[in-house]
């Protein structure tokens, strides 16, 4: 039942407390945007990996509308 036991406490990621965010620094904020922003471009190059076909439909219609854009 370890799991259940590391679910249960606080990541060091996590701020805890009632206060919550007010009371990190910028710096730490910056730290865990960078590491969601990573892990939030990894996950979409993995799902690119396994749906190809989805992927580059993607990819065709990001092109469209960069094409069509008017400024």
């Amino acid at each position: 039942m370890p799991e259940q036991d590391r679910r249960d406490d606080p990541s060091p990621h996590e701020t805890s407390g009632p206060a919550g965010p007010e009371n990190e620094t910028e710096a730490e904020r910056r730290r865990r945007r960078a590491r969601f922003l990573r892990e939030l471009a990894e996950a979409r190059a993995l799902r690119d990996r396994v749906q190809p076909r989805r992927a580059k439909a993607a990819r065709l219609r990001h092109a469209m509308r960069m094409r069509t854009f008017r400024w």
